[in-house]
């Protein structure tokens, strides 16, 4: 059965550059031998919803039509996929921003869930690029579409996972509302708060569920008592 917009699937993929350097990939094996491991990262395939912007536009209209299973590669121009540079995605902004007022070029910053880097500093002044660092490039894919999700859990925990980081997600469906635990480590995690009311809209776009609930509980500490 051919996949369209609002599918969701597990997705299978390496990125390459135009030199054939690794950029991205969700396979372990392959991130090791290509020096981009992190142990943070989650491998074994990204879950993301078709036609919703979770990958590259190029990639995204690739995977509609296809089936569960399908195989390929493809290269992708600039404009399909990181995008061009953009001249407004440039900033100059007062050192004084920065930690103890020290900013150096080269330096990753993380700004309502996007990240830039330090492209210039001159006197009181900082330049942060905000722009794709493979933005005006052709990128290759190679990806295998692995499997569609069909339970409401499955989704929501997939796409719990590709925005935060977090797998196996505590997810319980009571009739047309869905409750998700959520881990007291992401609570004020800045990329967490940007993202959490669109994977609830994306999620009740497209399920059948109505109602979204995250969860947060707080437990008290025990206190070891001390031996007399």
């Amino acid at each position: 059965m051919a996949l369209k917009k609002g599918d969701f699937v597990r997705l299978n993929y390496t990125g390459k550059m135009e030199d054939g350097k690794v950029f991205d990939t969700t396979e372990e094996e392959v991130a090791k031998a290509e020096n981009v491991y992190t142990p943070q990262g989650l491998y074994g395939g990204d879950v993301i919803i078709i036609g919703y912007g979770h990958t590259i536009p190029g990639l995204d209209k690739e995977l509609e039509g296809k089936e569960v299973g399908a195989s390929g590669e493809v290269t992708i121009g600039p404009e399909d996929a990181f995008g061009m540079p953009r001249e407004d995605l440039m900033q100059s902004v007062s050192t004084s921003k920065f930690k103890d007022g020290k900013a150096q070029v080269g330096m990753v910053i993380e700004q309502e869930g996007r990240q830039g880097v330090v492209t210039k500093v001159i006197g009181r002044r900082a330049t942060i690029d905000f722009n794709s660092p493979l933005a005006g490039k052709s990128v290759t894919y190679s990806y295998k579409i692995e499997s569609a999700l069909e339970t409401p859990e499955d989704k929501i925990k997939g796409l719990f996972a590709l925005y935060t980081g977090v797998q196996d997600a505590d997810v319980k469906i009571d009739g047309d509302a869905a409750e998700i635990e959520i881990p007291t480590g992401i609570t004020f995690n800045q990329r967490w708060l940007f993202m959490k009311g669109k994977l609830a809209n994306e999620v009740l776009e497209n399920t059948d569920l109505k109602e979204i609930r995250y969860v947060e509980t707080v437990k008290k500490a025990e206190k070891e008592e001390k031996a007399e």
